[in-house]
């Protein structure tokens, strides 16, 4: 499925506008909170394996409905070396269809569903990864990557 065009705010004074990045391949992948357990795992091991994606003409982007602030606390702490986008208003999180009620404490809550995806130079997902387990999922998307 080709995208159409979105932007969001980013880390680092990024304006993300998806047209932007015709010619690379993209890596979005969506986390529920900055600062929590998996989502920190997540993060450092994508940073961990950046250049490896880099290598592969692709980038890396985290998105959260985190504010802008809870971003740069968050990348600045684990010093992360790509960009996190926020979406407050769930513009992003509303085209890739991956806010989900969610069990909390017995309570049912809207949230993000630990999601990836691989976008190709021209705009179109070629991968998703739903309901994701963080352990090894690094690995997993650059193996795709490399097929």
């Amino acid at each position: 499925m080709k995208l159409k065009n979105f932007s969001l705010q980013g880390t680092n004074d990024l304006n993300f506008e998806l047209n932007n990045f015709s010619g690379k391949k993209l890596v979005i992948y969506f986390y529920p909170k900055d600062s929590t357990p998996g989502c920190t795992n997540e993060g450092i091991d994508f940073s961990a394996k950046l250049p490896e994606f880099k290598a592969k003409n692709c980038e890396v982007f985290g998105i959260s409905r985190d504010s802008l602030k809870s971003h740069e606390n968050f990348k600045k702490k684990y010093d992360f070396d790509f960009e996190l986008l926020s979406d407050p208003e769930e513009i992003a999180c509303n085209i890739f269809d991956v806010i989900k009620m969610k069990n909390m404490y017995g309570k049912q809550v809207r949230g993000i569903e630990r999601s990836t995806f691989v976008i190709d130079e021209d705009g179109k997902i070629i991968k998703e990864w739903r309901g994701v387990k963080v352990n090894g999922h690094v690995d997993e998307v650059l193996e795709f990557l490399s097929s």
